[in-house]
């Protein structure tokens, strides 16, 4: 069980706004002038119609910040990240929380990384029209079920959400988008590889429409006690809320346990539209709740290497670069750009400093944000491998505490 609550943690950042005369769309903060862009609900009338309501029964949210210049037909969309719910237990402890209900959301969001608008910060996207997709339904806007046992009620309706917000945008102008990018980080680079295909549905057949998933390269691997603690749990959040019938059906008739689609490893191959994956080889979330779970640790052995790479022994780092050596492999699929770094991090478009900063990450010289903006531009080939730890300097080792 305790690997499981720790798998629905999530690293936040909470902006307190103290006094607001007025209620723009966004706001620039006084103190370092970071980007502050306020919720929008999808209304009622669009939420009932389609059933999308989080956890709780909550309205889907997103916060926009529109385009301008050359840039004013362009979208990118970004699905927020933060671990997913796979019991009734959990899923109610969720739907309590800033996880489940966006009534106990921050109103307002910082939009720094792939969604700033600096020019210097940000040079492909940054006049974009970009959107922040609010995740309150703990599986990757991918659920299509209900809980209603007399006793509970929580709605399982992640897929219905990704409709509604598409349904409330397309006449804001997606409906008339030239490019899009399709985003996310951790669980909502996982709903990338879902909802890849299914976004292009939605837009014009002329627009330039592409995907990227940072954090989300999740792997179907044993743990070092060689148990498969993110096969069961994912299998168990597949049946619990009702999300195969919307997995990519080549997957599904190509195993013979369909359930495993929810890998992006197994569903990668299915995908049709051009698609980047950015992810660190040594995905820091993967390595403490995938590869040395508590559950798999019970004397404490990883504890050390866990926040502290170079505290690792010999043989941990050879279980490491076998990790890597793994998803290496797996990213052998047809793939049209990656950045795969050897930093122990997990999601590095969102953070300006990793996206792209004086000193942020590099591969042959090359920031994140170089890379996937000449991915998406065309402008060269863009399949960037680091060499194995602990080779490069400009790495970034941002391990989260565990708590």
């Amino acid at each position: 069980m305790a690997a499981k609550k720790k798998l629905n943690s999530g690293v936040e950042i909470v902006v307190v706004l103290v006094l607001l005369t007025c209620a723009p769309s966004c706001i620039h903060s006084a103190d370092d002038n970071r980007l502050l862009v306020n919720m929008t609900l999808v209304p009622n009338s669009t939420a009932s119609a389609l059933g999308a309501f989080c956890l709780d029964g909550s309205l889907p949210a997103y916060h926009l910040h529109r385009g301008f210049g050359a840039g004013a037909r362009n979208w990118l969309l970004q699905f927020e990240g933060g671990g997913w719910c796979n019991d009734i237990p959990s899923c109610l402890d969720r739907a309590k929380s800033r996880r489940g209900s966006t009534s106990l959301m921050a109103k307002w969001l910082v939009f720094s990384g792939i969604l700033s608008n600096n020019a210097s910060l940000n040079p492909d996207f940054y006049n974009w029209n970009r959107v922040k997709i609010r995740y309150c339904d703990g599986a990757s806007f991918a659920g299509n079920a209900t809980l209603d046992d007399g006793k509970s009620l929580l709605y399982f309706r992640g897929q219905k959400i990704w409709q509604a917000i598409l349904t409330d945008l397309l006449p804001k102008g997606l409906a008339n988008a030239e490019k899009a990018l399709l985003s996310g980080c951790s669980a909502g680079g996982l709903a990338v590889f879902l909802h890849c295909d299914n976004f292009i549905n939605f837009l014009p057949r002329t627009a330039s429409v592409k995907c990227l998933s940072d954090g989300g390269f999740f792997l179907d691997v044993s743990d070092i006690a060689l148990n498969h603690t993110m096969r069961s749990f994912y299998k168990n959040l597949v049946q619990l809320q009702g999300i195969e019938q919307n997995l990519n059906p080549n997957c599904t008739k190509s195993l013979d346990d369909p359930e495993l689609c929810f890998f992006p490893q197994y569903a990668l191959k299915y995908i049709e539209t051009p698609f980047f994956v950015l992810n660190s080889a040594y995905d820091v979330f993967q390595f403490h709740h995938g590869l040395a779970p508590p559950s798999a640790d019970i004397h404490g052995q990883w504890n050390r290497c866990s926040f502290n790479p170079a505290a690792c022994n010999a043989n941990q780092i050879d279980v490491l670069q076998g990790f890597r050596n793994d998803m290496l492999a797996a990213l052998q699929s047809r793939l049209d750009g990656m950045f795969v770094n050897s930093c122990f991090a997990h999601c590095q478009s969102e953070s300006q400093d990793t996206w792209f900063a004086d000193d942020s990450p590099r591969i042959h010289d090359k920031t994140i944000a170089e890379a996937v903006g000449d991915w998406y531009y065309n402008r060269r080939v863009t399949k960037e491998i680091d060499c194995p730890y602990p080779c490069d300097s400009s790495c970034h080792n941002l391990i989260p505490e565990i708590k």
